[in-house]
């Protein structure tokens, strides 16, 4: 029997076992880095899913508490502005963040020494760098093999960035949406699609430099006209180049038709014809060609490529 409150109380103290609490393990402060080169939909769509992926990976362990995502949209030029990598980098040194994540090399530094730089800072202030894509942990990665890792990868970046542009734009050229084919030129403007548009000033102009050729005026001697009819080049100097009055004359797109070449071998990848409105006749066009090889002093045949003996003249026989 329990007499009083003070016999009671002694007897539930003998039954009560005492548990210290278990101390909460120290959550780590994460921050994830995104960045994409421009803001078209198919690079926004790129940083959605970059964003989407490191959250979902920084939410898998329960020491991690997500704490800011920086995100830039720069390219990959050295003078393009880096606002939240740099707001980054500051709070990394405030001791703001323990662990960066980051997609890959390539998103985290533009090259091998910007990379190293900012690996060597957040080193520094004792902060752990993930690369997703690469497998690459700081915490588990010797610094002279980190640098060997980042050098070999940022060569193979560049590799595989150079093939993949490559192939983008042979996939582009054989769809017919290149941008190449709509390449602007003297006599032409672009309209508010990028696709060309004559210009009226300039078209003029095109087609009197084709008539004074046809007529027996040389290169040189349509140059002379041009600069006495004070009509500025293309690039708005009171003088023309030579070259530039010879590369017009054998450009196809004063007919309409745009020919792509590889810039490799030289060799036709693509002829688009009606590609866009003409300044020039076919037949005017062809005429010039014909004229153009009468009035060489090379010729060209299977074994090599020689000059006339006779003295070149520019100039209509």
């Amino acid at each position: 029997m329990i007499n009083s409150l003070t016999d009671w109380r002694n007897q539930m103290e003998k039954k009560i076992h005492w548990i210290p609490a278990i101390p909460r393990r120290l959550e780590k402060k994460v921050a994830i880095y995104c960045r994409v080169s421009t803001n078209d939909m198919e690079q926004l769509n790129s940083l959605t899913n970059q964003i989407s992926a490191l959250t979902r990976m920084v939410a898998t362990v329960d020491q991690w508490r997500l704490v800011d995502a920086y995100i830039d949209i720069a390219s990959a030029k050295s003078k393009s502005p880096r606002k939240d990598f740099i707001r980054m980098i500051d709070d990394c040194k405030k001791n703001k963040i323990d662990i960066v994540i980051t997609k890959s090399l390539s998103r985290f530094g533009r090259d091998t020494i910007d990379t190293l730089e900012a690996l060597k800072e957040l080193r520094e202030s004792n902060v752990r760098v993930i690369f997703e894509q690469e497998n690459l942990d700081t915490a588990e990665t010797d610094s002279s093999l980190m640098i060997s890792i980042v050098e070999s990868f940022a060569q193979a970046e560049n590799e595989s960035r150079s093939q993949n542009i490559r192939w983008g734009i042979k996939e582009r050229v054989a769809k017919g949406t290149s941008k190449l084919y709509d390449r602007k030129c003297y006599g032409y403007d672009h309209d508010e699609k990028g696709k060309l548009v004559i210009n009226s000033n300039e078209s003029k102009v095109v087609e009197n430099i084709f008539n004074w050729y046809l007529s027996g005026k040389s290169v040189l001697g349509i140059l002379k006209e041009l600069e006495i009819q004070e009509i500025k080049s293309p690039t708005g100097k009171d003088k023309w180049c030579k070259r530039t009055i010879d590369v017009m004359l054998s450009n196809e797109k004063y007919v309409g038709r745009a020919r792509l070449l590889d810039s490799v071998s030289g060799d036709v990848e693509y002829l688009v014809e009606e590609n866009n409105t003409p300044i020039i006749s076919s037949s005017v066009f062809n005429r010039v060609q014909e004229e153009k090889i009468k009035r060489s002093n090379v010729i060209k045949n299977e074994d090599k490529t020689i000059r006339k003996q006779k003295k070149y003249s520019s100039k209509k026989k």
